[in-house]
């Protein structure tokens, strides 16, 4: 029997709410999953693409990935792994400079052998270079009983999916016996064509939304092949504290509940719904930092009112203020929805770039109309938005890493990959918060007529 552990989207170097503590916890994760690996005598440690939370990581966390992995080459376990969307390049990888090391092997079309599984590679491939991309693999050894395909990217028949899985397997020139995948945090499984297609989830919270424990896979390959999860048990804890305010009640409700919980080290999200008067998120997350707590936040989902009732802003309803402001400024139809997607939507924040794109494309098809200013207001010089303008302030709002403590990163998470923070600002750096410019750098190289295996390997 051949076992080795599948994970992905580690997202070394993701500083969440600006936080050197959450960055740390970020690479601690990942010793952890190679720490297990060590001690469970594992055939391989396969990575599924997003090592890194963006294309440039630190000095730090560089010197901290290859501390991690001289552990698993010291203990003999290779380290096999495909290159995210968050952390490509243009030009060579990280992932080339591992392998110069002998510290990693970057996966392709050409197989290697662990025991009697072949292990091939798929980088991640920007959509719009899909369409001719042509699965053509080397042809299994004769000594391996076995066929694995690693990728990254939103296949189907997952949340969020963008890859048509069934078109990949009936064109791949190998037959695969699992499909090992990263990109969606959510960790899932299902079979397509006779073949396991598994996620592995991230190995930390890259987003508030993804409430449920971190971990990876373990996958068996014997005579069938099993996958089992094991969950990550040191990883920051998350306090999620909802409250459902009745008429009448308040902060002071809000506090109490809060009172209920252990909070120290904890990064808490207090989410506020119900019919209750309003807030002062300042005060709930200063009662929550006095109790112990690393980060505090607090997501007032109540709805605002309508547009036709007077509004009063306040700095305790700061998206009411944002909404009010867009309604000023005679948008596009299409900047409408652009807005809504890179703030409100709840999508994993790998997503919100490709949500832009898609929709924009579809606009640009159907109805050229939807890009021009409203009608009703004529926006003075300092207003006038182009497509180009709200593609550019989309980008930096969905990649800009560590930019604000209130953002964050993945791939598709609600648990589910990419995601918008629970505080409803827009995903950091990757997972959303990274993969907007890979995917933007990407799809800008997106001239070629045909794309083969090779411009990816």
């Amino acid at each position: 029997m051949t076992r080795v552990i599948h994970t992905g989207d580690t997202h070394i170097g993701y500083q969440q709410y600006n936080s050197p503590e959450r960055r740390r916890d970020f690479l601690e994760a990942f010793r952890s999953v190679v720490e297990d690996a060590v001690a469970d005598d594992v055939d391989a440690v396969i990575h599924a693409g997003d090592l890194f939370h963006d294309r440039r990581p630190s000095l730090v966390d560089l010197q901290g990935t290859v501390d991690i992995l001289r552990t698993l080459s010291a203990a003999e376990i290779p380290f096999l792994a495909v290159v995210g969307n968050h952390e490509s390049k243009r030009d060579a990888q990280w992932l080339d400079l591992f392998a110069d090391l002998g510290l990693a092997t970057r996966l392709g079309a050409e197989p290697v052998v662990v025991d009697d599984v072949a292990v091939y590679g798929l980088d991640f491939v920007p959509r719009s270079r899909r369409e001719d991309l042509e699965y053509e693999f080397d042809p299994v050894p004769a000594e391996a009983d076995h066929a694995t395909l690693v990728s990254h990217g939103l296949f189907e028949p997952f949340a969020h999916a963008d890859w048509d899985t069934d078109t990949v397997l009936a064109a791949s020139t190998v037959d695969f016996d699992a499909l090992l995948v990263g990109d969606n945090h959510k960790p899932d499984t299902a079979e397509v064509r006779d073949t396991w297609v598994t996620y592995c989830g991230s190995t930390e919270r890259a987003s508030a939304s993804e409430r449920a424990d971190r971990g990876y896979n373990l996958v068996d390959f014997d005579d069938e092949v099993a996958i089992s999860r094991r969950g990550l048990t040191d990883t920051r804890e998350f306090v999620f504290v909802d409250v459902d305010l009745a008429e009448g009640e308040g902060v002071d409700r809000v506090q109490e509940r809060v009172r209920q919980h252990d909070l120290a080290d904890a990064v808490v999200i207090i989410t506020v719904e119900g019919e209750g008067r309003p807030i002062t998120p300042a005060a709930i997350e200063e009662l929550a930092i006095d109790r112990g707590a690393l980060v505090a936040r607090v997501n007032d989902r109540r709805e605002l009112p309508d547009e036709d009732e007077d509004v009063s802003v306040s700095f305790a309803d700061p998206d009411a203020a944002v909404r009010e402001r867009v309604r000023e400024l005679g948008l596009s139809d299409a900047a409408r929805e652009i807005d809504e997607t890179v703030r409100t939507d709840d999508l994993a924040d790998a997503n919100v770039r490709e949500r832009v794109e898609r929709r924009v494309r579809d606009l640009l098809e159907e109805d050229t109309s939807a890009l021009e200013p409203a009608p009703d207001r004529e926006p003075a010089d300092d207003d006038v938005t182009t497509v180009a303008d709200e593609l550019e302030t989309a980008e930096a709002d969905s990649s800009g890493a560590g930019a604000d403590g209130e953002t964050e990163p993945t791939a598709a998470d609600g648990d589910g990959g990419a995601a918008t923070d629970e505080d409803g600002a827009v995903a950091d750096a990757a997972d959303g918060s990274g993969e907007g410019d890979a995917r933007a750098d990407d799809d800008a190289d997106a001239d070629a007529d045909t794309a083969s295996l090779g411009d990816f390997a």
